[in-house]
């Protein structure tokens, strides 16, 4: 009895810990929004003839996006690391749930580009902001979970539905315009949001 007292408390006190220790990275979450959504609108401004360029612009357009949003990423997370609640549980899981989502859209990304190569058709793409807004909607979902925060489950099923939306906008010419949209609303303003909740000294 001893040892399943001792059990629940240590649940209640994870539990309490991730309502009191805020959430960090948001910087990392503001990033992504602002830079893939500003690509997502140049595709849009492309795909609309309002940049008349190369078509090969539109993989030089987001490979770039990738790489910057690399770079500085790195830094931000090398700065958010250092941040007081770095290490505790909700902060460690939350980080982990994102830092798979990075990987599981690099690794999406190479695989539709396999897929238009080899099927000479690159109508495959219009799944890309779908899988995308999907994966953002189970990282904020975790977010929630080790959080206890409303705000963010509420961000978490409006990925959800962006994700349903981006599919029934599927093949036409304002989807990319309409996940700009998306990323500044479920990855840009929220991560202010926890910027700004972000500790200087301590929590």
């Amino acid at each position: 009895m001893q040892s399943v007292r001792d059990d629940i408390a240590f649940m209640r006190a994870l539990a309490e810990e991730g309502t009191q220790t805020p959430l960090l990275g948001g910087g990392v979450m503001a990033l992504a929004g602002l830079i893939f959504g500003g690509a997502s609108m140049v595709h849009w401004m492309i795909q609309s003839e309002i940049l008349r360029v190369s078509p090969w612009f539109f993989m030089v357009n987001w490979i770039s996006a990738g790489v910057i949003f690399g770079i500085i990423c790195t830094l931000l997370i090398r700065r958010t690391n250092q941040m007081p609640g770095a290490t505790s549980p909700v902060n460690k899981a939350t980080s982990s749930a994102w830092s798979a989502v990075g990987f599981a859209i690099f690794a999406t990304f190479l695989s539709i580009t396999a897929v238009a190569y080899v099927t000479k058709s690159d109508a495959v793409f219009y799944v890309f902001p779908v899988m995308i807004l999907a994966l953002y909607g189970a990282a904020w979902t975790v977010a929630a979970d080790m959080s206890q925060k409303p705000w963010i489950r509420g961000v978490a099923l409006a990925s959800f539905a962006a994700a349903v939306g981006m599919g029934l906008l599927a093949g036409h010419p304002n989807q990319m315009l309409a996940y700009a949209a998306a990323l500044v609303l479920l990855a840009l303003v929220p991560g202010l949001i926890l910027l700004r909740q972000e500790p200087s000294d301590t929590i």
